[in-house]
């Protein structure tokens, strides 16, 4: 039987968007107890709710935004599910104008966290808080258990964070849900959780290309590697995944559903955004950015179009000249080594952002609030969390004993399937660019010298000694001399 609340009782929390998102975790909050709030701008996605789920608990419906929000019990809390840009910023001016002083609004959107910033200080100067929240999960997580992320003032989250818990996922009895910190700092970290998906799936990616057109296995046969493979150190929702769908028959011919599926990954932006930000801040991403690019190439359909009619020259292929088992064991440890890479830069992308904003930021945190709901949850999260455990200023992930060693034993297999997939003219770029990074990062020397030299030459921009300390110039069009700046 459907449950509306009469309009004299008061929601706990209120969600404003009901689109499959919005409507999923309306439920979530209706499931576990909470009274819910919902409101729509199209009244026709708020009777849907209620006439299809009304049952799952206690709804109080509105057609207003006043309604919805004098629906709500004080310090009034509402969370926007709706479209990021334009479409948010309205609904927060509405939902400001209607609110009191005290009352919270909750961007549970991919905002772009430069874009909550700038909401967080709009709002707070009119006396409401606002929290931008990173949600992770998907539509299932959405239903039965999101990883979420939220910032904002540290008062909110002391009224926000119970009825948070009771929607999360839990892992051993902790709820996937914590304060990150101020103003921006929870869409940040969502938006580089998404950057570190973004390459955990062009890696997963680039393994089944290699089995798949390197060792001449079929679909089915590598979805059943990925369900081996998901049983050891790869566990992991992604690897998870990926055997359900390679073992997924077409409905309507019957062939293998990745071979009836146009190879053009799309994107939504957070990728984009991780890549970018990586840039303002100076870390190198390399895998991160590169399954951004991977994806936009992808979708360049008519540039490869040409050059596969202009048949660009391919070099010398050979065929795959290994044991085949052995082959599908060297791509498992090289797909470990660059999950790991990814990790590791995305962790050094939150530390960056975490300093360069004044966020104070704690891996621990979200290496515990990963482990479960979100997109990226992995078994080697709970060996993350112990990295910081035993080191929470350690320079970058890969760096802890426990990745070092495992490192060592990858190391060999990941050259390896670099070396076969050039041969096989496959293209790898996570592969190819995360190890280069790994070996820059344990390089006594690199080019840089030279680059340095060249920026002296043509720009007088001076270098650095490694004999001495000071700022120095030579005089390249004159008599070459050195000058100390």
């Amino acid at each position: 039987m459907t449950q509306t609340a009469e309009k004299t009782d008061l929601a706990q929390i209120g969600v404003v968007g009901l689109a499959v998102m919005g409507s999923n975790l309306a439920r979530n909050f209706a499931r576990n107890g909470n009274t819910v709030a919902v409101y729509n701008r199209s009244p026709e996605k708020t009777r849907a709710l209620i006439s299809e789920h009304g049952d799952e608990g206690t709804f109080i419906p509105s057609e207003t935004v006043e309604d919805f929000v004098a629906s709500l019990e004080r310090p009034r809390k509402a969370i926007i599910m709706v479209q990021a840009g334009a479409a948010t910023d309205a609904v927060i001016n509405q939902l400001t104008e209607a609110m009191d002083e005290g009352d919270i609004i909750i961007d549970g959107g991919n905002a772009l966290f430069t874009d909550t910033i700038r909401r967080e200080k709009e709002v707070a100067a009119k006396g409401r808080h606002f929290v931008g929240a990173g949600i992770s999960g998907g539509e299932e997580g959405a239903l039965n258990g999101p990883s979420i992320m939220p910032g904002g003032p540290a008062e909110s989250w002391e009224t926000l964070g119970p009825i948070l818990e009771s929607i999360a996922a839990e892992v051993d009895g902790t709820p996937c849900v914590t304060h990150i910190g101020p103003d921006g700092a929870g869409h940040f970290v969502k938006m580089v959780h998404n950057g570190i998906e973004y390459a955990d799936m062009q890696v997963i990616g680039e393994a089944y290309q290699l089995l798949r057109y390197g060792a001449g296995m079929e679909p089915a046969e590598i979805a059943e590697v990925f369900r081996e493979w998901n049983a050891g150190d790869l566990d992991s929702y992604l690897i998870e995944i990926t055997a359900e769908v390679l073992a997924q028959k077409d409905p309507e011919t019957g062939a293998p559903l990745v071979d009836v599926i146009v190879d053009a990954a799309g994107q939504k932006g957070t990728g984009r955004w991780t890549a970018i930000n990586g840039l303002e801040l100076g870390v190198p991403i390399t895998g991160i950015a590169e399954s951004v690019f991977a994806r936009a190439l992808s979708s360049a359909t008519a540039q490869r179009a040409a050059a596969q009619e202009g048949q660009l020259p391919s070099g010398t292929i050979t065929e795959l000249n290994v044991d085949k088992a052995e082959f599908v064991e060297d791509v498992r440890r090289a797909l470990y080594a660059a999950k790991l890479i990814a990790y590791s830069q995305g962790f050094d992308e939150i530390k960056a952002g975490s300093e360069e904003f004044g966020w104070n930021v704690d891996p621990r945190d979200l290496a515990t609030i990963w482990r479960g709901g979100c997109i990226i949850r992995a078994k080697f999260l709970d060996r993350i969390r112990e990295a910081y455990d035993n080191n929470a200023d350690l320079p970058a992930l890969i760096l802890d004993p426990y990745f070092k060693g495992e490192l060592e034993n990858l190391i060999d297999p990941w050259r390896r399937v670099v070396v076969a997939a050039t041969q096989l003219g496959l293209p790898v770029p996570v592969f190819v660019s995360s190890l280069s990074y790994y070996d820059s990062l344990r390089a006594e020397r690199l080019p840089a010298a030279l680059i340095q030299g060249q920026r002296d030459f043509f720009g007088a921009h001076t270098f650095k000694r490694v004999d001495r300390d000071g700022t120095f110039h030579i005089e390249w069009s004159g008599d070459r001399s050195l000058t100390e700046m």
